[in-house]
């Protein structure tokens, strides 16, 4: 008995061992046959699903990157438009320098063509030598001028409209059509028409208003940049198998005209045609194509779209794809590599079921993959492995450390948002506090200019004051000695009576003066004499008063009156300004110049008040005395001024509540704008307004003013 024991023993081993490898193998062998076949079909439908929809995601950042394109080009526009230098280029009328800053956009920012137009679509300047025309008109023409914004869209040009834009874009755009497989059928030879992104940005004046527009356009044709760089951004490297390249196309109808798909020589197919297929259900049906493709020699993965211009019509179409070939060379690889390494599996899984280590190598094999999910971010524990050995004991001692770890992180988590939430909120604090400083700092710099002018005019009625009484003095001794002469010569005053006339007339003149200057010294509103005045006749009036000045240097002078509404102010005050506004723009003048003299509104109903402009093209003023203009005694005139005219005309404008601005630069001349409220600040304080005096003969008003 005790000599069979061994033997029985061996015997039990031995059918334990076999009916486990039977019970191990025979569920692999059946389930390796199905996961064989299942995997065969499986990958071949993964993968081309795989594939499609990654195609479809290429074509999505190709098209988001087209149109990013044609928001840049608009953008370049909208800068250029909103430019300091182009503002003041436009304002000043100054074609040289437009032209200057439309070659450089061209040069820069790639347009094939620039132009200003006005809102009809003349061109008004444009970025190269041109004989002037019309832009496209369209919608896009349409929506810039009826709704004021920028607009960018797709346009196609035939060949006369890329000839009006310039006779080298016909040149460029044309495209040779190439026979194509699968292509369908056509009789044409040759593609004249273009692709062109146009981009159109609003031009405003100082007020808003739209006046002109900037017309600018880049032709796709021929223009491998734009293909190239999405391919790049799209297909980058390591992003396709070895052996693959993406393509990117655009196409005007059915033919490539910007492509980097090769041809059988190595050279861009531009000039082929998509298949008859892609053609019918992008073109015609307004379909997006996501699938297999022959793309000029080769099957490719590929996706298109269509591209819709300004009038909503299908023009042709935005592609992205690469060949198919390498992806089914990969296939087979990875599926011959895939079956390998089943098979290899399943000889190893056999041996280690057979030796039965796999029962000793599990609580390990646990253990080292909650180890790697923890290393790669998960929060996994390895639990129970209902084992009471040292491999156990490890498991749960491991358990204990993490929970501590990620408790000890959870909590410098909570600390890490106090103290962010803090910083916040201490920021929000700070930066508060800045602002209300910056805002109390310029209240300081214009209440200090504000006492500043306050005192430079308090000043000068100071003095205006005492020249006026040392001047009443002798004007009566003049008077009372003009009356003792009247009757010393009795009847013989009739040979001098002119004279005597002249005499008192002058001295009458002169008492009117020194009551102005002693109604400037002291401001109140006696002596003030308010009407109710149309700004442009009044500006006509003033115009004959300096009629001689002008026509002595030889000027032009040309007025825009677009005032509509009156102010209530003393006309003679406002006239005495104008004159002195007029009579220094004219000694600025070189002789033969121009002046300008314009009326404006100062809102769109003309019930806040009149902006009077006067403009000259003299000397200019520079910039460091601009500031001073306004100063009592300070002139730039070298012989003659004396420096009170535009400081007394200030202070008339602002006892009204008005103000007078002024704008300079040295040899561009100067710009005064007097800005008069539509009522004087005091009329609440009982003071009338007169109505207006339309039946004064305007004659004898200027016959008057120049007594």
């Amino acid at each position: 008995m005790a000599a069979m024991l061994p033997r029985v023993k061996h015997t039990l081993t031995s059918s334990l061992r076999y009916k486990l490898l039977v019970l191990v193998f025979f569920p692999i062998l059946i389930i390796a046959l199905l996961t064989v076949g299942f995997v065969v079909f499986w990958s071949q439908d993964f993968s081309y699903n795989q594939l499609m929809r990654r195609v479809h995601t290429d074509l999505s950042v190709t098209h988001a990157s087209f149109v990013r394109l044609q928001r840049h080009y608009l953008g370049r526009l909208e800068g250029l438009a909103d430019s300091h230098a182009f503002y003041t280029a436009f304002s000043n009328k100054d074609a040289v320098r437009i032209q200057e800053q439309l070659a450089v956009m061209r040069l820069t920012a790639g347009f094939d063509f620039i132009r200003v137009t006005d809102l009809h679509g003349r061109w008004i300047l444009t970025g190269q030598p041109s004989q002037g025309g019309t832009s496209k008109l369209g919608p896009m023409h349409r929506r810039a001028v009826t709704w004021g914004t920028p607009v960018v869209d797709i346009a196609v040009y035939s060949a006369s409209e890329l000839e009006n834009e310039g006779a080298e874009l016909v040149g460029k755009a044309r495209v040779p059509i190439l026979e194509t497989p699968h292509a369908a059928p056509s009789e044409r030879g040759t593609e004249d028409r273009a692709l062109v992104i146009r981009a159109i940005a609003p031009v405003r004046d100082p007020q808003g208003t739209l006046v002109a527009l900037l017309d600018g356009g880049v032709v796709l044709n021929n223009s491998f940049g734009l293909v190239d760089s999405i391919r790049d951004l799209v297909y980058g490297p390591g992003s396709l198998p070895e052996g693959s390249f993406g393509t990117v196309t655009v196409l005007l109808d059915d033919v490539r005209i910007s492509t980097n798909v090769p041809d059988d020589s190595g050279q861009r197919a531009v000039g082929t045609r998509v298949s008859d297929a892609v053609r019918s259900s992008v073109l015609d049906q307004g379909h997006t194509w996501v699938d297999y493709a022959f793309v000029v020699n080769d099957w490719y993965i590929s996706a298109y779209e269509p591209i819709v211009d300004a009038y909503g019509k299908r023009v042709g179409m935005l592609h992205a794809g690469f060949p198919e070939a390498p992806f089914r060379y990969a296939y087979y690889r990875t599926l011959g590599a895939a079956l390998a390494f089943l098979l290899l599996g399943m000889l190893v899984a056999s041996l280690v079921v057979a030796r039965g280590a796999r029962v000793i190598f599990q609580p390990i094999e646990a253990i080292a993959a909650v180890v790697r999910d923890i290393r790669s971010g998960k929060d996994r524990r390895i639990g129970n492995l209902a084992h009471d050995d040292e491999i156990g004991e490890l498991a749960r001692q491991f358990d204990a450390t993490l929970n501590l770890l990620t408790l000890r992180n959870e909590e410098i988590r909570q600390a890490a948002e106090r103290l962010e939430s803090k910083v916040e909120e201490r920021t929000h604090e700070l930066r508060e506090k800045n602002e209300r400083l910056e805002d109390t700092i310029a209240q300081l710099q214009a209440a200090r200019q504000q006492l500043v002018a306050a005192e430079k005019l308090a000043a000068l009625g100071e003095l205006t004051a005492g020249v006026a009484h040392e001047i009443n003095n002798p004007i009566a001794v003049i008077q009372g000695n003009m009356e003792v002469l009247r009757l010393q010569l009795g009847d013989d005053i009739g040979r001098v009576q002119v004279e005597v006339n002249l005499i008192m007339e002058q001295v009458a003149r002169i008492h009117a003066i020194v009551d102005k200057l002693l109604h400037y010294s002291r401001p109140s509103q006696s002596g003030i004499e308010l009407r109710e005045v149309e700004p442009n006749r009044l500006v006509d009036d003033t115009l004959v008063l300096v009629k001689h000045e002008v026509e002595g240097k030889r000027l032009h002078v040309e007025t825009d009156y677009r005032a509509s509404g009156t102010i209530t102010i003393d006309p003679q005050e406002l006239q005495q300004v104008l004159v002195n506004l007029m009579v220094n723009a004219v000694h600025a003048s070189h002789t033969g110049g121009l002046i300008t003299i314009g009326t404006r509104d100062l809102d769109s109903h003309g019930a806040s008040g009149v902006a009077i402009t006067v403009c000259d093209q003299g000397v200019g003023i520079p910039s460091e005395q601009l500031s001073r203009v306004f100063d009592p005694f300070f002139t730039t005139k070298r012989v003659g001024g004396t420096g009170l005219g535009l400081s007394v005309s200030y202070g008339l404008i602002k006892r009204y509540g008005g103000d007078i601005t002024v704008t300079s630069e040295p040899a561009r001349g100067s710009t005064f704008e007097v800005l008069v409220p539509a009522r004087p600040i005091f009329l609440d304080e009982g003071m009338t307004a007169y109505p207006l005096a339309h039946e004064e003969p305007e004659a004898e008003l200027v016959s008057s003013r120049r007594h």
